[in-house]
């Protein structure tokens, strides 16, 4: 009777335990849908327009010329948008087929694993490479004489910035889905 009562236990300890981490894994894949959206959405609207005087010699007078700051401009921050835009149609579609499948297998606990792995790394890479050319925008180049842009298109910057560390997050997030996956798996094959 004793044994039985500790088997239930056991069981019933267990359920909880996978209960938690279903519902952890949950709430972190739609907090990736919304990071990656809003931080696709945010870069997708990053434009600013200001009204910049040229002085060509210093016996004309100044040329007022509106220029304007677009994320199309740089390839890097298409890179970043494009990403974005993937790593939260994958979180959505895998939000979708986690809760949908009430029992995981480890076959397709191992897929998403992998694809949570290659979401990370896509991230990872957009975000590094729209820091390396936000941090141009903001100290310039002189090796290469490229000017400072975010003195001028402020607005602009701060948006992307809070696109970057909101995407940032996103990585986090994924890569916290990678760690419970593989929590999850050696738990069940040990």
């Amino acid at each position: 009777m004793n044994a039985q009562y500790k088997a239930n236990m056991d069981v019933k300890v267990v359920e909880s335990s996978s209960w938690r981490v279903r519902s952890c894994c949950i709430m972190l894949r739609l907090l990736g849908v919304l990071l990656t959206l809003i931080a696709t959405i945010l870069t997708g609207v990053d434009k600013e327009t200001k009204i910049v005087s040229i002085t060509i010699t210093k016996t004309l007078p100044p040329l007022h010329l509106p220029l304007t700051a677009k994320w199309q401009y740089m390839s890097a921050n298409v890179f970043f948008l494009v990403a974005n835009a993937i790593a939260c149609v994958y979180a959505a579609a895998s939000l979708v087929v986690y809760i949908a499948a009430k029992r995981f297998k480890t076959n397709a606990a191992l897929v998403l694993n992998i694809l949570d792995i290659l979401i990370t790394g896509l991230l990872l890479s957009a975000n590094g490479a729209a820091i390396a050319v936000g941090l141009i925008g903001v100290n310039g180049n002189s090796h290469a004489n490229w000017n400072k842009v975010c003195n001028m298109f402020d607005e602009f910057c701060r948006r992307l910035t809070i696109a970057i560390v909101l995407s940032m997050i996103g990585s986090s997030v994924f890569l916290w889905l990678v760690v419970l996956t593989v929590y999850t798996l050696h738990r069940k094959l040990s």
